[in-house]
């Protein structure tokens, strides 16, 4: 850390653009239309500013970015959220009522492309499981997209995950970064997050022709995009895979 430096939202306020700007280079289009999504991110700013944080290089240009919301989990595998649109949603329904949290899930972790394979990653699931500890949350989970899962979106997801490297570490980089945070996979969320739009719509974001119904791969889609020309609709669903973090308490 002696060459980076972290604030949140709460602490400046004025950093909330740089979110989308960093969020800009890290996803493909189609990835910022998750109806959830579009109907709470801006919220989560405004909610939840303890939470959303940025990494600063030495000359104080934002590196790398994240986002996490806390909501209410009883700590069982099978009451879980559905995925990451599943506990954004709980997140921001145990916030309107007032209902108080115990537990931190990861939403995103975002890293400039030019700062890449430069250890980030793990600094920045260490520093929202700090953020867990310094408010008292008893759990973190985080719903994780596979990072090199695009390059196989005809596996399995459920057997993706048990790929493993020669030294007996997850196959995949951003599960394994996880992992050497201290994670442990719980389970595949099939349904994490979908997103519905017109064929028109899939066809801008993709830049793909879409003339009949099917299964598309996409780029960067951990599965294949279901068209269905008849009833004018695409949908993506994206599973995730649920980890556990264990606090340092």
């Amino acid at each position: 850390m002696d060459n980076y430096t972290v604030n949140t939202v709460k602490a400046r306020p004025e950093l909330v653009d740089e979110f989308d700007k960093l969020h800009g280079l890290g996803w493909v289009k189609y990835m910022s239309q998750d109806p959830v999504g579009v109907t709470y991110w801006r919220k989560l700013f405004s909610c939840f500013p303890e939470f959303q944080y940025l990494l600063f290089n030495k000359e104080s240009h934002p590196v790398a970015c994240g986002n996490a919301i806390p909501f209410d989990w009883d700590g069982s595998d099978a009451t879980l959220p559905s995925g990451w649109d599943g506990v954004f949603e709980k997140g921001m329904t145990d916030y309107k009522y007032h209902k108080s949290p115990n537990s931190l899930s990861a939403l995103a972790i975002v890293i400039h492309p030019d700062f890449r394979g430069k250890g980030l990653s793990g600094l920045m699931v260490r520093e929202m499981k700090a953020l867990a500890v310094e408010h008292n949350l008893d759990k973190m989970v985080a719903p994780v997209r596979p990072s090199s899962k695009s390059k196989y979106p005809l596996i399995p997801m459920d057997e993706y995950i048990t790929w493993l490297r020669e030294d007996a570490t997850p196959f995949d980089p951003w599960i394994r970064t996880h992992y050497k945070s201290g994670a442990s996979i719980i389970k595949v969320a099939e349904r994490s997050m979908v997103i519905p739009a017109s064929v028109k719509k899939w066809e801008d974001w993709t830049g793909l022709k879409l003339p009949a119904s099917g299964r598309y791969v996409i780029k960067d889609g951990l599965v294949p995009l279901n068209v269905d020309i008849a009833a004018d609709k695409g949908v993506y669903i994206e599973p995730n895979v649920w980890m556990r973090h264990y606090l340092d308490y």
